[in-house]
């Protein structure tokens, strides 16, 4: 645990890095008020200090109402540590944001119990943040395949929009969608399925860059969004995608299950100022395409004229075409 002590009296500083040090903490050592400011605002700031009351540059009252101002999403447990002894004194420490006092000279068994309920405090706030963000994550996830979700997956997508509007560089979307699955869960049952969409959105996570999102967007449908792709590159990362899902068959318990998927592929280009449900709108179009094509293969639906559409202009497209790169081996 790592421990800021701020106090402009050398032997008091001095008395208190050897007793934490004896202690086992990791101290880091300020002699005024600006030095101390200074170490909490670090990325990394310790999330206990003790502070002096008294002290050139802020006082040990100022940084506490400096940093309650501030509001951070780590809390910073304060001990003023001060000669003050009147209630009238202590109340305004405690109201300027101070969790607790010493009074000086300060007893070191009674330091000790004081710096042991502040970290009791602080791991109490450490266990409902990461409990928090299990529920936010949980909120923004398939349970599934913990994949995004759908309202999470589109909201990737409008991000990147007005990202890639702003940056000027085309966002590429995918419609994934796996083939015959009802047949899959009608055959094998409703767990083999289950296996094979973990599965699938497993080998989908591997084929993507890091940057890149991926998400369930209902039944056997995917969404998957490209920032920076365009049309050529996106039919080759589609078709790279596609390759990984068929490339082995689906083992589930005893039984083991050949998966193939169909891909629909739509870019929104440079200067496009694009809705999120226009864009997924094309790579349907371009999804069903391919279904009817014969599956296991990718389309592509593309704007017309291409990559020079003025703002505010509604864009018109091509009809789609049939990209499979490779020969479908699934029947219609």
């Amino acid at each position: 645990m790592r421990i800021l002590i701020a106090e402009d009296s050398g032997p008091s500083r001095l008395l208190l890095e050897r007793i934490l040090a004896d202690w086992g903490y990791q101290v880091v050592s300020c002699k005024d008020g600006a030095c101390a400011w200074q170490e909490l605002q670090k990325e990394n700031a310790p999330r206990l200090a003790i502070l002096d009351w008294m002290m050139p540059g802020y006082s040990g009252l100022e940084i506490c109402r400096m940093l309650r101002q501030k509001s951070p999403e780590a809390y910073t447990y304060i001990l003023l540590l001060t000669s003050k002894s009147q209630k009238e004194d202590l109340v305004e420490g405690m109201e300027a944001g101070a969790d607790d006092y010493l009074t000086k000279p300060f007893d070191q068994h009674e330091l000790r119990a004081r710096l042991r309920a502040g970290i009791r405090i602080l791991n109490l706030q450490a266990e409902l943040l990461a409990a928090r963000e299990e529920i936010r994550q949980q909120a923004m996830r398939d349970s599934l395949t913990g994949l995004w979700n759908r309202r999470s997956i589109l909201e990737v997508l409008t991000r990147e929009l007005v990202r890639g509007f702003r940056e000027r560089t085309p966002v590429a979307a995918l419609m994934m969608d796996l083939d015959h699955f009802k047949q899959i869960n009608d055959t094998y049952g409703h767990l083999a399925g289950d296996a094979v969409l973990q599965e699938a959105s497993r080998r989908l996570l591997n084929s993507v860059r890091t940057y890149d999102g991926v998400g369930r967007y209902g039944g056997e449908e995917f969404l998957i969004v490209l920032p920076g792709c365009d049309e050529t590159s996106i039919l080759h990362r589609a078709e790279a995608m596609r390759l990984a899902i068929c490339e082995s068959p689906v083992v589930a318990g005893d039984v083991t299950i050949p998966v193939t998927a169909s891909f629909g592929a739509a870019v929104c280009p440079v200067n496009c100022q694009l809705e999120s449900l226009a864009l997924i709108a094309l790579a349907d179009e371009a999804l069903y395409e391919a279904k009817r094509n014969g599956r296991n293969r990718v389309s592509f639906r593309g704007f017309s004229p291409a990559y020079s559409l003025p703002t505010g202009t509604s864009p018109t497209y091509s009809g789609a075409t049939d990209v499979a790169l490779s020969p479908a081996n699934e029947p219609d």
